[in-house]
Parts: C-alpha cells; structure tokens; sequence
C-alpha cells in the first residue's frame, strides 16, 4: 500500500513538473509607437510637445492565466514648446521611458483569436536635452508617471502574436530643471501602439 502511495506521488510529481516547464511563461515584445502628449497650462506658462513616434520593448511574465506582471523602455525623441508673456522657447529632447505594471487579462468566450487585457502600474520619464544652447542651464529630468492602458493579442503560432496596444502616462510637465519653464501642471500622453510578441 506505501509503495502503492509513493509511487503515485512520485507519478503526479513527474506529471506535473513536465506541465510546468512545457508552459511558456514569458513573452518579449517589440513595438513602434506613437507619443501624444497634451498642452498644459500654468503660472502663465504654456507647455506643448511635438506629437512624435518610436518604440517600446517590453518582458512580462505570465504569474497564472490571468495575471501577468512586466516591465518596459521606450524612446522617443521630440520637442518641449513652451510660451509665456516674454516669448517663445523650444528644447529637443530624447525620452526615455522605464516603467513596471501589472497585466489583468481579460475573459473572452466566443474570441478565439483575440486574448484583451488592461494592465496598470508607474515608473519615470526621463527628459534629456539634446542641445543646452538653446536655452542654458536646461539639463536631463526625471518625471514619475502613473501608467494604464489595454490591449489585445492576436496568436498567429504557440510562440507568437501580434500586438495592439494604448498606454495612457499621467505625468508632471516637464521643465528641465529651470523655475522660467515651470508652469507646475500635469499631463498626459496617448501612447498607441502595434509590434510583436513572442512567448518562451
């Protein structure tokens, strides 16, 4: 009766450890993006940035069918306008993005091909001037933001998929370290975007 025991323990141990390491677990993701960033207002300080586009890649990982933890970078580069009673002043700057969030996959009876989820989480914006010249004294920003969004996975195989995806960041404007910039407002930015996704 023991070995009867042991040896189905021993079975269903086997068992189960070949499903675990036959599940892929994690994803890498390649994505072009846009970046829509909406005017704010302050302290009599307009600020605007030029709509660009660029890229996201990404790793999640897959803690069960319907939750997922992942991190990302993105780049973009584009220019921060800003206006005011004593003019006008511009400054070209890369963005580079590092945030973390959670993935809430989502139920979808009847879609077979389709797998939706939202995702929420935060992380930082980092504003580097690409040209001090313009405006002196303007250095390299830290911004935290808050991060939501949604998308959906279209499987074209077991390992990848294509992808379609919103992120919304919610920020404070950058000013680049100078009190003349800052008009003390927050924004947002529309990130869409489209690449692929493949699971290991």
């Amino acid at each position: 009766m023991w070995r009867n025991t042991i040896l189905s323990v021993v079975t269903i141990s086997l068992l189960t450890a070949v499903a675990i390491a036959q599940e892929s677990r994690s994803e890498i993701s390649v994505q072009g993006t846009g970046f829509f960033t909406k005017d704010s207002t302050g302290q009599g300080i307009r600020q605007r940035a030029t709509d660009t586009g660029g890229f996201v890649v990404g790793y999640r990982y897959n803690l069960n069918h319907w939750l997922a933890a992942e991190t990302n970078y993105g780049f973009v580069r584009n220019t921060q306008e800003y206006s005011s009673s004593l003019g006008t002043s511009g400054i070209q700057s890369d963005v580079h993005q590092f945030t973390g969030d959670l993935v809430f996959k989502l139920p979808h009876p009847g879609l077979h091909r389709v797998n939706p989820y939202l995702l929420a989480g935060g992380g930082a914006l980092l504003f580097n001037p690409r040209d001090n010249s313009l405006l002196a004294g303007a250095g390299t920003q830290a911004r935290g933001t808050f991060v939501y969004g949604g998308g959906a996975d279209f499987p074209l195989s077991r390992h990848f998929s294509l992808r379609g995806e919103y992120r919304g960041l919610v920020y404070k404007s950058p000013d680049f370290g100078l009190t003349s910039l800052n008009n003390d407002a927050v924004t947002h930015t529309a990130q869409p975007s489209a690449g692929i996704a493949f699971r290991f």
